[in-house]
């Protein structure tokens, strides 16, 4: 059986927290900006600590599987 947590899990998130999409930290003109559609350098960086932190709660200290077959 194939363990398919992972993938989900990482495929929300990566969707999720795009800058820009639905929010961005830091913003370019205030610390939160919801639905800008835009992105700066820093914000790419926020939001990569963000991901990896979640993922990995979810993954490693939760523990998170889907199995499919």
């Amino acid at each position: 059986m194939a363990d398919w947590g992972p993938v989900v899990i990482a495929v929300v998130l990566f969707v999720l927290l795009q800058p820009g999409l639905l929010f961005q930290i830091p913003g370019r003109g205030r610390v939160i900006e919801f639905g800008s559609m835009q992105t700066s350098g820093a914000a790419i960086v926020v939001h990569a600590i963000i991901y990896f932190g979640l993922i990995t709660i979810l993954l490693i200290a939760v523990g998170v599987h889907i199995y499919a077959g």
